[in-house]
């Protein structure tokens, strides 16, 4: 396993992290087994995998929930990522979503964060966080000043109860924002084979400014794994059904896509799984990639991808598909 520093911090994190939105389970993430998710997380550790990435919005607590149950004893040896900013306890905030009867606003007011950060240690059963991350930025109607959002995390740094500070899904302006009230370590967005966006101007800005990035998605729930069938459908409420890539017509298309990239799994000996997730790692050593995993099985086929290291041929070859499937 390979270990990095995330920004300008001490935090020591694994390169692979363990990304635990499907351990919350609820109707995004059906048929999660909570015993078998804290195998996967100890099983994780076993294999080098230190970083854990949770949210108070998955499963609505239980996904922390789980999570601290499965450090219980031994959280010294985690690097534990979870966020604020998703609120359900009131009006308060800008309107985002309902799901499993509950009503989600974005609220990022110092009254919300220091209430979200107090519930997620005590679900977590710690009493700091390695990386606290906004889960979204501040959107009309309610736009709470970037400076009451970023100076209570400062002051929440500064308290001890966190070790780093993230931003999740932002966009460069808004990442700008951020910096100059304070010190980001490490921005999360979505990164994938399918999904470059990120190279464009993030990235950049990410190393321009010492941050590193936090890739999640990287396998588009499930699609880059070399395992959905084509008649796969999609249950009402899975977290699938948001996805451009799972519509009929382009969902076609990226599994033609995935099966290209099979001939080039055989000549590295791998999974597509591992190739989709070596393909990041290879863009740069500040990129931390998230890969969800809810079964002791699949960490422990997560956990191999760093061992496939990428020929500069290949992944030119490997962008030349993207290129002939307008990726």
């Amino acid at each position: 396993m390979r270990y990095m520093n995330i920004g300008k911090s001490d935090v020591k994190a694994s390169a692979i992290t363990l990304g635990a939105m499907g351990i919350g389970g609820g109707t995004w993430w059906r048929n999660s087994d909570d015993e078998e998710s804290i195998k996967t997380i100890h099983r994780a550790l076993e294999l080098g995998i230190n970083t854990i990435d949770t949210a108070p919005v998955y499963g609505f607590g239980h996904s922390e929930e789980i999570v601290g149950k499965a450090i219980s004893g031994n959280r010294s040896q985690y690097v534990i990522s979870t966020k604020c900013g998703l609120w359900w306890d009131d009006e308060e905030g800008s309107f985002r979503f309902e799901k499993d009867g509950h009503r989600v606003t974005r609220n990022l007011t110092a009254r919300a964060i220091r209430t979200e950060i107090e519930r997620s240690l005590k679900r977590l059963g710690t009493d700091y966080i390695d990386i606290y991350y906004t889960h979204n930025p501040a959107c009309p109607p309610v736009m709470t000043p970037v400076e009451e959002t970023v100076g209570t995390l400062m002051e929440l740094k500064k308290e001890g109860k966190i070790r780093a500070i993230g931003s999740s899904n932002m966009m460069p302006e808004e990442i700008l924002a951020y910096t100059s009230c304070g010190e980001i370590d490490i921005i999360q967005g979505h990164y994938s084979m399918l999904d470059r966006n990120a190279e464009k101007e993030i990235l950049p800005l990410c190393r321009e400014k010492g941050m590193s990035f936090h890739a999640y998605m990287p396998l588009e729930r499930g699609l880059l794994t070399g395992n959905v069938k084509r008649d796969y459908v999609i249950q009402p409420g899975d977290a699938r059904e948001d996805s451009l890539l799972w519509k009929p017509g382009r969902f076609q298309e990226v599994l033609d896509f995935v099966d290209e990239l099979n001939k080039i799994c055989e000549d590295y000996h791998c999974t597509c799984t591992h190739l989709a997730i070596a393909f990041l790692h290879a863009q740069g050593e500040d990129i931390n990639v998230i890969s969800g995993a809810r079964r002791v099985f699949q960490v422990e086929d997560i956990a191999k991808a760093l061992e496939v290291k990428l020929e500069e041929g290949d992944i030119r070859e490997i962008e030349k598909l993207m290129a002939k499937y307008h990726l």
